[in-house]
């Protein structure tokens, strides 16, 4: 590790400070539940988003609720939310309003998943482990506002803040990308392979971020592709 990654690393480690890094090959550990931390990330919105793709990767023993992903504007706090409500089932929030997408229980293994909307059709789509869900309607002719805190680890209940630990997650999170854009099966499969993928709004290899709370970088213990 050069000087530079050194201090990076140091700086990712320390809570409330702001960084930016290339963290490929590692993640976000979310020691605690239940949980008041979580990450903040920084992203460059120059207009309301019309078209767009979420990606992440987590890893997590967790039965009960849990936010993954949440990005909050002043006029709406789940204007856009992945949220886990149990083993079984994922919810996709734009605007206030979800749709559902039942999966099989998990193996106790990482899972990856890639959630994108239109706002011209209303069309959500759901990728689970890089194999596509059946698509649903939400919000057609919506758009997403821009003022936005975007938090890892927390569901937020009003803008950058509200927090109820018990929706708090607790594990390992990685592979974070947002995109002003729906993607396409080739690219929601290569976001899945950790492959070459196109510039985003968020991108893992360059993040924005702070830590607040008990939440430290480490390196990935293993790969985490499935077969």
């Amino acid at each position: 590790m050069s000087q530079l990654q050194l201090w990076l690393a140091i700086l990712a480690g320390l809570s409330g400070i702001m960084a930016q890094e290339d963290l490929y090959r590692k993640v976000f550990v979310f020691r605690k539940d239940p949980s008041d931390a979580y990450v903040v990330l920084r992203a460059k919105l120059e207009q309301p988003l019309q078209n767009f793709t979420v990606c992440l990767r987590s890893y997590t023993d967790l039965t009960r609720p849990h936010s993954l992903f949440s990005y909050a504007t002043k006029a709406q706090d789940n204007e856009i939310l992945l949220f886990k409500p149990k083993p079984s089932e994922y919810r996709f929030y734009v605007g206030g309003k979800f749709v559902t997408f039942r999966i099989p229980e998990g193996r106790g293994d990482w899972e990856h998943v890639c959630a994108s909307w239109e706002s011209a059709t209303g069309i959500a789509e759901f990728w689970l482990n890089g194999k596509p869900w059946p698509r649903k309607g939400l919000q057609r002719g919506y758009m997403v506002g821009t003022e936005a805190a975007i938090l890892l680890g927390q569901e937020q209940d009003a803008f950058g803040g509200g927090f109820d630990v018990y929706n708090s997650f607790s594990g390992e999170l990685a592979d974070v990308y947002l995109w002003d854009a729906g993607l396409s099966p080739e690219k929601m499969r290569a976001a899945y392979q950790s492959l070459r993928l196109p510039p985003a709004l968020l991108a893992w290899k360059s993040l924005s971020y702070e830590v607040k709370g008990d939440v430290v970088v480490k390196s990935r213990l293993r790969e985490v592709l499935g077969p």
